[in-house]
């Protein structure tokens, strides 16, 4: 028997529904159709070809949004992947509904630490043996704590959702499934790069883990993270990319005796377009033309979204829309609810979707302002400048803060000029999500944020809310104006 055979490992994460190609500097970039092309590609070139989906496969795109997620699944069972672990935002349109999509899939989803409370049986396979040219190998499927967060509501979930419970997780697997013959052993993960690390170093190298292969953090790699002897990867967001393993393996020791790590760019020049994935995708399009071709309103320019991790154009103008629509002092918009990093200068439907795809309510907080500072000042705690995944917010106008990195202190804390007072109290708006994990988010208990009035739901609907104020407002322009100065020196 032949002792050293190869393996090539294709993997994406965090696709977020983006399923058509983009015409930049004359070429045209990601989209399904190519990265089919590609995966097709390497499966007529190569001979031992697994290909891999980390989680997040849903979200983002209207043609997602609109046939919530079965779309979605149909073109992901034509993209074929041989296995894929569930993402956060897989959970988008409810439980219930994701295991009704999971049936509508025909290729394998595995997820070790999904838990149903009352009988404490796992959501899903917990892992999945692919053979290939004699090899066996077994992917395991692990899930961020965020998922715990989004489906808290509907009381029915639970989840390990500390690292530590995660590797004891993974153990449990591989001592019951990992057998002898096992020749290679990748966790599919969903927790994001920073945590990947963590969990590495906590894996027992007796259980046999050889990959991680992550998504969450949309973490853009040139080469793999190494920890406890394992390499970490993720191929960033979207569809622009894919990641690409060249694998030698001992099939003697069951164990990897050489690779090669790299990600392959999506493009016109290089990706052969799969004609069946286009037509498909192009029907799904001109449904969801039609319906949100409709323009609502004109940007002076076009205004932009690049970061996460600091004030931006979009962000400003979506928490003034917030703010003022609802009549509050100030408006705490999470950052992650949008979604594109562009928007305009002609504003549709669709590209309103796409970039504010979460149809999240409001609720209205009177909060002290020494409990609103501690909010902020845990928003921006270290973690967060480390490339950790953490919830950020943008700030409505008139509230100033001015925090250093260096020194984690938050040195200018004010609305309109006047310093925020430890006694007086605010009116805070947040969505929903937020509201419902706030202890999670900024470690600020449900009791002391509700303790001087309660709190009040006062949207169903921020995206209609938004939806009505530009439509409403013509011609906006925003710049960027400093309401958030982050300090990185001295």
């Amino acid at each position: 028997m032949e002792r050293y055979k190869k393996l090539t490992l294709l993997h994406s994460n965090d696709m977020h529904g983006d399923f058509l190609a983009e015409d930049r500097d004359q070429k045209l970039l990601g989209g399904v159709a190519r990265l089919s092309g590609y995966v097709n590609k390497v499966r007529s070139e190569e001979k031992n070809v697994l290909y891999c989906i980390a989680g997040d496969m849903f979200s983002g795109s209207v043609i997602d949004s609109d046939f919530l997620g079965l779309s979605t699944i149909r073109i992901m069972n034509m993209l074929a992947p041989d296995v894929a672990t569930v993402g956060n935002h897989e959970t988008d349109y409810g439980l219930t509904h994701l295991l009704f999509v999971e049936k509508c899939a025909e290729f394998p989803i595995v997820n070790a630490n999904l838990y149903e409370n009352i009988t404490g049986s796992r959501l899903f396979s917990p892992c999945k043996v692919l053979k290939v040219d004699g090899m066996k190998i077994l992917f395991i499927g692990i899930l961020t704590e965020e998922v715990i967060k989004q489906t808290k509501k509907e009381g029915i979930v639970g989840t390990v959702v500390e690292v530590a419970d995660a590797a004891t997780e993974v153990g449990k697997v591989c001592n019951t499934y990992r057998s002898a013959d096992i020749d290679m052993t990748v966790l599919l993960t969903h927790i994001g790069f920073e945590e990947d690390k963590k969990l590495a170093e906590k894996l027992n190298p007796a259980w046999g883990v050889d990959v991680i292969i992550g998504g969450h953090s949309h973490t853009f790699l040139e080469k793999p993270a190494v920890v406890n002897g394992i390499p970490i990867v993720q191929a960033g967001t979207g569809t622009d990319l894919i990641g690409r393993f060249d694998i030698t393996i001992d099939t003697r020791n069951n164990s990897i005796s050489d690779y090669t790590w790299q990600t392959v760019p999506i493009d016109s020049d290089t990706c052969p377009r799969d004609e069946e994935i286009f037509h498909l995708i192009n029907d799904y399009k001109m449904q969801t033309d039609e319906k949100y071709g409709r323009v609502i309103t004109h940007f002076c320019r076009e205004l932009t979204h690049p970061s996460r991790t600091q004030e931006t154009e979009l962000g400003d103008l979506f928490a003034e829309a917030l703010r003022d629509s609802f009549g509050l002092d100030m408006m705490l918009m999470a950052s992650g609810s949008l979604r594109t990093p562009k928007l305009g200068p002609i504003v549709t439907l669709g590209g309103l979707t796409e970039c504010f795809p979460f149809d999240d309510g409001a609720y209205m907080l009177s909060l002290k302002g020494s409990v609103l500072r501690r909010m902020i000042q845990h928003m921006l705690r270290p973690a967060v400048w480390k490339g950790e995944h953490c919830e950020f917010y943008q700030f409505s106008d008139g509230l100033k803060v001015s925090y250093s990195v260096p020194r984690a202190e938050i040195l200018e804390f004010s609305l309109h000029g006047k310093p925020i007072e430890d006694e007086t109290v605010y009116t805070v708006g947040m969505q929903s999500y937020h509201f419902n994990n706030l202890e999670a988010i900024f470690n600020v208990s449900r009791e002391e944020a509700e303790c001087v009035a309660g709190a009040r739901v006062i949207a169903t609907s921020c995206k209609e809310v938004i939806e009505e104020y530009l439509e409403n407002h013509w011609q906006l322009g925003h710049a960027i104006d400093g309401r958030m100065e982050i300090i990185f020196e001295g």
